[in-house]
């Protein structure tokens, strides 16, 4: 680490402090030529992985977009936002786990219809017919068919109707 002040490359670290929730570590660092000290501080660089769309463009991941469709699914149905957050983190974490430096939208629809399916069963419905573009009733009505076996409601991965 380069000092601020002499732009001398070497430093010492004199105190560092880790807060509880593990979050930006703070240094407090000692020049060795000019012996000023000055305050750094680390936090984890985290990327997500880039999104290609359905027409093979591509573009950063962007969580508001995510708490938008589980928002707009989700609109007037009893499901409180602490879920939805958890819902939107539990999405994130696995895009991040992935370890996948690109990941197609359709990717990312099967995880947000994984976790409305578990959060509300109208808002899954709502997601899904916009999502995988239903051409008639007879295909909105075969996924709510599927949606009511019982293997279905065991083990749902978000998949519906194809």
């Amino acid at each position: 680490m380069k000092c601020p002040f002499c732009g001398h490359a070497d430093t010492q670290v004199v105190e560092t402090r880790v807060p509880d929730d593990g979050g930006v570590i703070r240094r407090r660092r000692r020049c060795v030529a000019c012996d000023r000290r000055f305050t750094t501080y680390e936090r984890p660089e985290i990327q997500m992985p880039v999104v290609v769309k359905r027409n093979g463009a591509r573009s950063d991941y962007d969580p508001d977009k995510l708490r938008a469709s589980l928002a707009l699914a989700l609109r007037k149905r009893p499901v409180d936002t602490v879920r939805i957050d958890d819902a939107a983190q539990r999405i994130e974490e696995s895009l991040l786990t992935s370890g996948a430096r690109e990941v197609s939208s359709a990717q990312i629809g099967e995880l947000v219809m994984a976790e409305l399916f578990a959060l509300d069963e109208v808002a899954y419905v709502r997601f899904a017919s916009v999502y995988q573009s239903f051409k008639d009733i007879d295909a909105f009505t075969a996924m709510i068919r599927d949606m009511r076996k019982p293997a279905a409601r065991k083990g749902r991965g978000g998949t519906g109707a194809t």
